[in-house]
This record gives C-alpha cells, sequence and structure tokens, in this order.
C-alpha cells in the first residue's frame, strides 16, 4: 500500500489592511457610544472648550453621529494623516507611555471608525491666515474626497452608516433607547471629569443635556443630576505624596441598587476601575447593606508613572501600581467624610443600604451635639427574667473599651424617652422638640459592635461554661468549624474537636451575658457556616458583625424605660451611631415641620 504524499502548502498568510483595520474596529468600537467618546476625547485633547454632540435617529437605530468643537483644530496634511492607523500627535516613544496626560494616544481612533462607516472632517486650525477650512470623506476605510471648504475654527466630525460592512457587529446592537443610555453614561463621566469644559448633547435636535464651563464639578453635578442630590453631597478631600483625591459624595441614604451614580475619573480619565468602586464601598463601611451602592464623584490624580493606560483598546480600564495604598487612601477618604456630618435621615428619605469593611479609630470627631447630663425619666425593678437578661447585655455595653466618654461631643444629640412601640422601636424626644424613632435591636446591635471591634485579641474575655455543651453539626459544619476553631477562641469561643462531627463548648465570650445562655452559640455558628453571599467582609470582621447581632439585644424584648434610655445614652458614645453594621439605620428623625405638615398644618 503506497502513502499519498500530502502537502498542504503554505497556511500562515499576511491580511490585507482593509481586514487588519475591521478588527482593530472591532476592538475600539463596539457600539455608537464609543464612537462619541472617542472623538470626545479627541475634541478635549486639542483643548476644546464647547464640544456638541448631535444625535439622529431613524428607524429605531442611530444613524448620524456628529461632534463638534472649538478646538486647535488641524492642518490639511495633519487631517488627512489623522485618518492613517496608529498616526497620532500624543506620543513619540515608548517612554512617553510612563507620562501620559492626554485622553488618546494609541492613534486608533479616527481610523478604526472610519473602517466601519461613512465619516466626514471638516477641519480648520486656530489662528489660520486662510478662512478656507479642510473637508475630508472617508467611507470604508477609502478616501472618497479632499478639498477645502468654509469652516469656522475647530474640528467637525460626522459619522454615518456605522457599521455598513460589518453587519455581525451591527446585529448585536441593542434598542435605541438602550444604545442611547450607553451613550448618556460615558458621556456624563466624561462631563464630571471635565467640568471646565461645556458640552451640550443633543437627540433629533432636542436637547438631552447641557453644562456650563465651571472650575467646580459640584456645579457640573447639580446641571446633571439635579440640585437637590448637588445640595446633599458630602466634599471628600485627601492628600499623599503621591495623590490627591477630591470630589464628592452622598449619605448612605441617597444610596442606589444600581452603580449609574458611582462615577471615578483618574487623571482625568473616566474608566471603570473595581479597585476604587470597591474601596468607595469599603469607605462607607456598615453605613450601608450589602445590596446598594453609593452615589459618589471621585477624581483621583494620581502620578502619572503610577497609571498604565495602555490595557485596553478603548482605555476604559486602568491598571494601578501601589494598589493598596491607593485603595487603603480612598477607603480613608469617603470614611473621615462620611463620619464628620451628620448622617441621621430625615423622615422620608429611603433607607440607607451595602455592605463593606469600616475602618475602626479611637479618635474623638467633632459634631454639633454636646454631651447632656440628664438623667433618664423614670426607673424600674428588674424583675422579669427578660428584663435581668436585658439588664445584663446592658452593663456588658456599659464596659470602657475606648469608647467615647461623656465628655467628648457626641453625633447625636441627648434624648429622653417618652415611650416604645410593638417591642421594636424606642420612642424618644430632644430639647429642641424633634421626634427620634429608634430601632432598639439595631442601636444596640451596632454598640456591641464597636465594643467588639474595639477590644484587641488579649482582651477578649471568656467565661467558662459550668457543664461542657455538646455541639452536633452535620459533617460540612463540622469542616468549617475546625477551620474557625483559632479565630473563635481569639474571640472568647473556646472548642473542642469531640469526635466525629461533634465538638465541646468550654467558654463563650463575656460580652454575650449569660453563661448559661449557650442558645447564642449555636446562632453565631449557624452564621458563620453560612455561606456569605456577598464576600464583602471575611475574617474576624465577619465574626465580629455576627457576635454583635447574636449578643444585642433581640426586637419584641419588653424593655423598661430605664433600659431604654441606657440604650441609648450608650449609642451616643459610639463612633458611628447612624446604623447596624449591617446598614440598617438604627434612628429617624422627625422634626416639628415634618410632623405639621404630615397633619397639614402648614
Amino acid at each position: 500500500m503506497t502513502m499519498k504524499n500530502e502537502n498542504p502548502g503554505p497556511v500562515i498568510r499576511l491580511l490585507d489592511p482593509s481586514t487588519v483595520n475591521k478588527i482593530a474596529a472591532g476592538e475600539v468600537v463596539d457600539r455608537p457610544a464609543s464612537v462619541v467618546k472617542e472623538l470626545i476625547e479627541n475634541a478635549i485633547d486639542a483643548k476644546a472648550r464647547t464640544i456638541r454632540i448631535d444625535i439622529t435617529s431613524s428607524g429605531g437605530e442611530i444613524a448620524g453621529i456628529r461632534i463638534t468643537d472649538d478646538g486647535c483644530g488641524m492642518v490639511p496634511s495633519d487631517a488627512l494623516l489623522a485618518f492613517t492607523q496608529y498616526a497620532t500627535s500624543k506620543i513619540a516613544s515608548i517612554e512617553d507611555l510612563n507620562q501620559i496626560r492626554t485622553l488618546g494616544f494609541r492613534g486608533e481612533a479616527l481610523a478604526s471608525i472610519a473602517a466601519v462607516s461613512r465619516v466626514t472632517l471638516i477641519t480648520k486650525p486656530r489662528g489660520s491666515d486662510t478662512e478656507a477650512g479642510t473637508k475630508i470623506v472617508v467611507y470604508g476605510g477609502k478616501l472618497q474626497e479632499q478639498h477645502e471648504t468654509g469652516a469656522p475654527t475647530g474640528t467637525t466630525i460626522l459619522v454615518e452608516e456605522l457599521f455598513f460592512n460589518t453587519p455581525a457587529r451591527k446585529k448585536f446592537l441593542k434598542s435605541l433607547n438602550t444604545e442611547l443610555a450607553h451613550l448618556h453614561t460615558i458621556l456624563e463621566g466624561i462631563c464630571l471629569a471635565w467640568p471646565a469644559v461645556s458640552f451640550r448633547l443633543f437627540h433629533n435636535g432636542r436637547e438631552q443635556l447641557m453644562t456650563d464651563r465651571s472650575a467646580h464639578a459640584i456645579d457640573t453635578i447639580a446641571r446633571i443630576y439635579g440640585s437637590d442630590l448637588a445640595q446633599e453631597l458630602i466634599p471628600v478631600s485627601h492628600t499623599l505624596p503621591f495623590m490627591t483625591i477630591s470630589g464628592y459624595i452622598a449619605p448612605p441614604s441617597l444610596s442606589r441598587k444600581d452603580t449609574s451614580r458611582l462615577i471615578v475619573a483618574i487623571n482625568q480619565r473616566f474608566v471603570s476601575s473595581p479597585l476604587i468602586s470597591n474601596a468607595i464601598k469599603e469607605g462607607y463601611g456598615t453605613l450601608l447593606p450589602r445590596d446598594r451602592i453609593p452615589v459618589a464623584f471621585l477624581t483621583l490624580a494620581i502620578d502619572t508613572a503610577l497609571v498604565d493606560v495602555n490595557v485596553h483598546p478603548t482605555k476604559k480600564e486602568v491598571r494601578l501600581s501601589r494598589e493598596n495604598e491607593i485603595r487603603n487612601a480612598v477607603r480613608e477618604a469617603v470614611s473621615t467624610a462620611l463620619l464628620s456630618h451628620n448622617l441621621i435621615p430625615a423622615a422620608g428619605t429611603q433607607e440607607p443600604a451595602f455592605e463593606p469593611l469600616i475602618p475602626s479609630t479611637d479618635e474623638p470627631v467633632s459634631s454639633a451635639y454636646p454631651q447632656d447630663s440628664a438623667v433618664p425619666a423614670a426607673v424600674f425593678e428588674s424583675t422579669h427574667p427578660g428584663t435581668i437578661s436585658s439588664d445584663q447585655r446592658l452593663r456588658q455595653t456599659e464596659l470602657p473599651v475606648g469608647a467615647r466618654t461623656p465628655a467628648t461631643a457626641s453625633k447625636i444629640p441627648f434624648m429622653n424617652v417618652i415611650g416604645e412601640f410593638g417591642g421594636i422601636y424606642l420612642l424618644a424626644r430632644t430639647s429642641t422638640d424633634e421626634l427620634f424613632i429608634i430601632d432598639q435591636h439595631a442601636a444596640h446591635e451596632r454598640i456591641l459592635y464597636e465594643q467588639v471591634q474595639r477590644r484587641s485579641v488579649r482582651e477578649h474575655q471568656s467565661q467558662e461554661l459550668i457543664s461542657p455543651v455538646v455541639l452536633n453539626r452535620t459533617p460540612r459544619d463540622a469542616a468549617v468549624i475546625r477551620d474557625l476553631i483559632p479565630a473563635l477562641a481569639q474571640e472568647g469561643f473556646i472548642l473542642e474537636d469531640f469526635g466525629k462531627d461533634t465538638f465541646l463548648v468550654r467558654a463563650i465570650p463575656v460580652v454575650l451575658g449569660r453563661a448559661e445562655d449557650t442558645g447564642v452559640l449555636d446562632e453565631v455558628i449557624s452564621d458563620l457556616v453560612r455561606p456569605d453571599p456577598s464576600r464583602t467582609v471575611t475574617g474576624r470582621e465577619r465574626l465580629t458583625r455576627i457576635i454583635a447581632c447574636r449578643g444585642a439585644i433581640k426586637a419584641g424584648t419588653v424593655l423598661t424605660m430605664e433600659q431604654s434610655q441606657r440604650i441609648l445614652d450608650q449609642l451616643r458614645l459610639t463612633e458611628n451611631p447612624y446604623t447596624c453594621p449591617h446598614g440598617r439605620p438604627t434612628i429617624i428623625r422627625f422634626t416639628r415641620t415634618d410632623l405639621d405638615a404630615m397633619f397639614k398644618r402648614i
């Protein structure tokens, strides 16, 4: 049998320029919003002070994009060269990548856009001696026209028939409203990164967005999102030798379920940065539940040598050096700004919301509310078993462990308890006739959380059980518990492995109250072995939150007036009296004006 000698010939081939340009276009331009982003960034790099964006649509899709700017413009030779791939005025060598200060630098944008559309460019350089400008038309990457034309100073670029020669790309575009929403997201981020530039957006001739040139980002925020939000924002300012952080964050009560108002700019480049976004969330700490996203508009000015902007074709992502320092600085800046403001939500505001970490501090923070020496309204004899248990828990949280002293200013005013509702809420009033409603469990949970958090590992005390408790768990739970035994020991839980899926509990933390009340231990263990879907906290922080939740006075527990007053007095000594460790509010305020309005007295 003879073997046929097969010679398949060469397999590797050079792609033609047209195919190369279309591939590059697929990386740089994936939807109309990408076109708008690239062209606006070119206009900003051209020192434009006013940029107008005109969007036209028909048949349920975007038909045309026109960007008009008053920037420096281009001479005819530069205008033609701008359509050549990798032609750029931003860098000259590889070393320049270490100090990029412009938004564009790769020289891909205009060539990529022109490869998959019809582009008309009209430009005239600033300070030109001639009255004529230059008009160039490129269709599918091929030059169609080039001649002089009348034009104002600056550049106008019209993009039509986008993706006419790449139907697969066009097929994946979404509805008109979805594409316009992506465009708005890009534009809002750029507007906030560049408040000194005026932007105007029109859709089919109708104005959709307008900003004025301003030296202050807060003016742009007010223009885009309204003055009501702008008035609620808290300024952020933080400086390191290699970085400055500035901008604004909103109180937890204005948090959202989406990231549409969490906007980050690095060196005036609107970017997507999970590192920075997560650091902002961590700065809110226990002020937000896990399912909420803060409202924040932050600008980071970082040494360009520490920022790699050349990691994504569309430049929407960056890579940062010294990540830990940057993350910690952002977290500290946000946390400091929040805790320097009164965060008690007024009646009618939405509930705060998220769950990252919050850095603990023993530094006293100034406040408008001095301590008051008033005494509780009444004292009752503690006889009911539930009342006795509550007394024991309150005595534990009265122990001084680095908390505020009565002489230190508090972040909430002194309140006199006037009643309770449903065994859950305490009612109190202030000397200025404000009515406060306090969630007794959330408040005591916050108190206990800060106590446990402040204690060092050596300070945690255990109380030995009279008789060790046998804890039986499933094989899965047992495996988790074995890994947790050292961490539990540091917090005061002394457990011993007692055979297959069984443990002996010999001691529990003193902060959990009666040694006989071992049911709380089972609750703590159940919480610990349960998967944490948010994965926002780990280690001791999660354990601290669980201990605080399970050790605090429960909702539905009957309290005396004296005990209720003690909770309020202890809450005033906390660093963050506004929420429980899981982000639920501890306290809500009604002013006399609020109540008068509710009863139509105004």
